[in-house]
């Protein structure tokens, strides 16, 4: 507590120094908060948006020419028809059509599948809520009118197969349900894919061959540590990560850490007298002590009013995108960097102190 409040005395003594630090570094943190919040929105949105197209499903077989997520729609939209194969017996396979369709004016993903009652649109809630419908009320798709019905958290608005394909074409994949008994077994890609001549693979970032007939995704054989889900999911932020945004946060964050270095260069230059007084009387440790406090409280302060800002920045510009906790998954990635940070800031201007002898700090240089 005796160095907390000489940590506090001095900033009190120097406010403008400590609010320069400050404002420098909380700069550099809200840049890298943004970036990943941004990163851990997309991922977010990628786990949901997969796990929403899977309904369950072990195996998804997809076109040649792949899938895109759709920025507009919110949601995974299939590039071409779905493969044509034959179903080994035992193995339940359902088609699902997939496309955009304008609704209310606004993009929408459009699916269709068999079990959809014909005059029925079943939208996620967090559709349901984009476009002001509730259940009972009627939409238009297709030229046909449709009663609502909500239900599951998804960002797609699914139909009857037939008004589907008037919309949306023949685009579209397979989701493959295993028989009874298999549904965690490893090899259920490389089983299903040898029985109907297609390419199959765990990793969600292999994509489709275009020259081929199509693509099997294995949703339970991956042999790392991540679900099928979570690997997907890391696609979409590391889109972001590695992106020229990414590159620029991190140089930000050195900027900040070179501002916070400079800052206790200064003040060690300038209250040299007072350490080498302490340092001649045995004190050396403790001035070590007093720089780390003094560094823990700029950072501190830094840390809040950086994630604080980056919270009204990313609620402002792009609320459709960041989520708070998006932005709670990010605050906590960027404190793992403060307590280096702050150590290695008070440790390389105490370290340059502690080389001079006492009696060269007491001289008037």
């Amino acid at each position: 507590m005796c160095l907390v409040r000489f940590a506090l005395a001095n900033i009190r003594r120097r406010p403008e120094r400590f609010l320069l630090s400050v404002l420098g570094i909380a700069l550099a943190i809200a840049c890298v908060t943004v970036v990943r919040t941004i990163s851990s929105s997309f991922a977010i949105t990628g786990a949901d948006s997969v796990t929403d197209v899977l309904g369950g499903a072990q195996l998804w077989a997809v076109p040649a020419t792949g899938v895109q997520y759709d920025a507009d729609a919110q949601a995974l939209v299939a590039n071409g028809p779905a493969p044509a194969f034959a179903a080994p017996k035992g193995w339940k396979v359902a088609r699902t059509l997939s496309g955009i369709a304008e609704i209310n004016g606004q993009r929408v993903s459009l699916r269709g599948n068999d079990e959809t009652p014909s005059g029925q649109a079943i939208l996620g809630a967090p559709l349901a809520e984009r476009l002001g419908l509730r259940p009972g009320d009627r939409v238009v798709v297709g030229g046909r009118s449709l009663v609502v019905d909500v239900s599951g958290s998804g960002q797609s608005m699914t139909v009857a197969s037939s008004l589907a394909q008037t919309v949306v074409g023949s685009n579209g994949w397979w989701l493959i349900f295993a028989p009874p008994g298999d549904e965690k077994k490893r090899d259920l890609g490389r089983t299903f894919a040898a029985e109907v001549g297609l390419e199959s693979t765990p990793d969600p970032s292999v994509m489709p061959d275009p020259a081929g007939h199509g693509l099997i995704y294995d949703t339970v054989g991956g042999t790392g540590p991540l679900t099928f889900e979570q690997s997907f999911s890391a696609l979409f932020s590391g889109k972001v990560t590695s992106s020229t945004l990414g590159l620029i946060s991190m140089i930000g964050l050195g900027l900040g850490f070179v501002i916070a270095v400079s800052s206790f260069l200064a003040a060690v230059q300038e209250r040299r007298r007072e350490f080498g007084i302490m340092s001649s009387i045995g004190l050396a440790d403790e001035v070590l002590y007093f720089f780390l406090v003094e560094s823990a409280i700029v950072f501190v302060a830094a840390y809040l009013v950086g994630i604080l800002g980056a919270g009204i920045a990313v609620a402002l510009v792009i609320p459709g995108i960041a989520t708070p906790t998006a932005w709670l998954q990010a605050s906590a990635m960027v404190a793992a960097f403060l307590p280096a940070m702050a150590i290695v800031g008070a440790l390389v201007p105490v370290h340059r102190l502690l080389q001079q002898r006492p009696v060269d700090l007491l001289g008037d240089r």
